[in-house]
C-alpha cells in the first residue's frame, strides 16, 4: 500500500490484493470504493458474505431507478434496493443506521450542501424552492485517473464550472433535503473545480420566508447541531485550510435582509468528511463504538 500512498511507508504493512469475494468470509465490515455503477454488480454476493457493508459510491444513494438512469446514464442492476438503503449522514439520520447491513455513504458535494441547508429547511425559515448552491471542489474530487483537463498546466491559476444542471449529486441533494423538509425541494447546483488538492467550499443562497436575523439563524444552527462532534458553527467565514485532513464540517450563517436571502457557507475535506472519514464515522456507529474513534 505504501508504494501507492507514500505517507504510509513504515506505518502500515497492508497490501493491495485482487477482489475475490470468496475470501471475504469472516470479514466483519467491508468498505466498497468503486466507480459508480460497479458496486451494485457485486453487492448481492458481498452482502451474503459480509454482515456490514458501507458503499462509498453513488449506486445506492437515490430513491429509484428512474433517477439513477437519468443522472448516472445506466440501468441499475438491483433497483429493489433503491430507497431502502440508509443514507449515511449521521448528523441527520443516525438512528436509521443502527442495525443496518448496508449503508450508502453520501457524496462530497451533498454532504456540504445538505448540512448547510437542513436546519433552515426543517425550521421553515427558507423557501424549499429558489435555492442556489455554488460549490468549489479540489482536483482530488475527480479521482486519480489521468485527464488532460485536470493536469497542472490546465488547472493552475484557473477555475472552471462543469456539469451544470446535470451533475449526479443534484437529485441526491434534493431527495435527501425533501426528507428533511417533508416537501418538494428544488436546488440550482453549480459545481466548480479549483486549483487546490482537496476540499469542498459551498456557498448557499436561499430565500427567507420571513424576518430572520443573523443571530437567530446562528442560534437555530447551533441548536440543530448541538452535540454533533464534527459540525462546527463558526462566527467567522470558514476556510478550506481549517478543515483540511479533518472530518469537520464548518458552517457559517448570515441573514441578508436587503436581498431577503439566507447565506450559508460550509467547508469540508472532500476526502475525509466527504468520503473516507464519514465512512469511518458510519462504521463506528454501526459497530457501537465511540463515533469519534480514529477521527479525532
Amino acid at each position: 500500500m505504501s508504494s501507492v500512498h507514500g505517507g504510509l511507508a513504515g506505518v502500515s504493512a497492508l497490501a493491495f490484493e485482487p477482489l475475490e469475494l470468496g475470501r471475504l468470509d469472516g470479514v466483519r465490515v467491508a468498505f466498497v470504493a468503486l466507480p459508480s455503477g460497479e458496486s451494485m454488480a457485486i453487492m448481492p454476493e458481498l452482502r451474503e458474505r459480509v454482515p456490514t457493508v458501507i458503499d462509498l459510491g453513488g449506486d445506492f444513494r437515490l430513491p429509484n431507478g428512474d433517477l439513477f438512469r437519468t443522472f448516472y446514464k445506466k440501468e441499475h442492476s438491483t433497483p429493489s434496493l433503491l430507497g431502502h438503503v440508509p443514507y449515511g449522514l449521521p448528523e441527520l439520520f443516525r438512528q436509521s443506521l443502527h442495525g443496518a447491513s448496508l449503508v450508502s455513504n453520501p457524496g462530497c458535494y451533498p454532504t456540504a450542501a445538505i448540512l448547510a441547508l437542513a436546519p433552515a429547511l426543517r425550521a421553515g425559515i427558507i423557501s424549499p424552492t429558489g435555492i442556489a448552491v455554488t460549490a468549489l471542489s479540489g482536483v482530488s474530487g475527480a479521482g486519480r485517473s489521468s485527464d488532460e483537463a485536470l493536469s497542472f498546466s490546465e488547472m493552475n491559476e484557473n477555475v472552471r464550472a462543469y456539469r451544470i444542471g446535470t451533475h449526479q449529486h443534484v437529485p441526491e441533494i434534493e431527495t435527501v433535503l425533501e426528507r428533511v423538509a417533508m416537501t418538494r425541494v428544488s436546488v440550482s447546483f453549480v459545481p466548480h473545480i479549483i486549483p487546490v488538492t482537496r476540499g469542498i467550499y459551498c456557498t448557499v443562497h436561499a430565500p427567507l420566508t420571513g424576518n430572520v436575523s443573523t443571530d437567530d439563524a446562528r442560534d437555530l444552527y447551533r441548536s440543530a447541531y448541538r452535540g454533533e462532534p464534527f459540525v462546527r458553527i463558526r462566527e467567522s467565514v470558514p476556510e478550506l485550510a481549517h478543515v483540511s485532513h479533518t472530518n469537520f464540517c464548518d458552517i457559517f450563517v448570515a441573514s441578508d435582509p436587503r436581498s431577503g436571502q439566507l447565506i450559508v457557507i460550509s467547508a469540508i475535506d472532500n476526502l475525509v468528511k466527504g468520503a473516507a472519514g464519514q465512512a469511518i464515522q458510519n462504521m463506528n456507529i454501526l459497530l457501537g463504538i465511540p463515533e469519534v474513534t480514529g477521527l479525532l
